[in-house]
């Protein structure tokens, strides 16, 4: 099967902000940034559409032509917990600094771990799998494409993160090679 894992628009939040799962809105360049990703879509025919509950992937998936995108809450970005709409800089958790030693399992405070939400990802594509379709649309976040692209062999764990994928980027995996 053939996942196309699309990565919402820019958001509005500043920089060096740590939104996770808040809800944010989209910034003002989402009908440019749209636009090319319909274009990217363009000529695709998809069996199954899901999206991200969260706006600004609905948004998106809505743009594109499917408004009724199955919402999926295994396909919301990391839960940063406590540090939710804080900037990074202000974060005041003494956890932080063990967290950011080992970002990939420990969680954040009140919050999850990547390998958390890599867990949930899979879950997700491992009964995506049983479904039979050929080809899938999956509005999401960017966590979620890393945590796919892990699934799919795409890279190791150790450099996953060099290969997150733009806003409004898409990441192509194909499960029948998963590794």
């Amino acid at each position: 099967m053939k996942i196309y894992l699309i990565r919402h628009t820019s958001v509005d939040v500043p920089k060096g902000t740590c939104y996770g799962q808040s809800d944010v809105a989209c910034a003002d360049t989402f009908e440019q940034e749209a636009a090319e990703v319909k274009r990217q879509l363009e000529g695709l025919a998809f069996d199954k559409v899901y999206t991200s509950p969260l706006s600004r992937a609905v948004r998106l998936a809505t743009y594109c032509g499917y408004p009724d995108a199955q919402r999926d809450e295994r396909l919301m970005e990391m839960n940063m917990g406590d540090w939710e709409m804080q900037r990074w800089d202000d974060i005041a958790d003494p956890h932080l600094q063990k967290w950011y030693a080992d970002y990939l399992h420990l969680p954040t405070t009140g919050g999850e771990s990547f390998m958390q939400l890599c867990a949930r990802v899979n879950a997700f594509l491992d009964e995506l799998k049983g479904k039979g379709y050929e080809r899938v649309a999956i509005f999401s976040h960017g966590g979620v494409l890393v945590s796919a692209g892990l699934y799919a062999g795409l890279f190791e764990e150790e450099n996953c993160f060099s290969h997150q994928v733009g806003y409004g980027g898409v990441m192509e995996i194909d499960t029948n090679e998963r590794v």
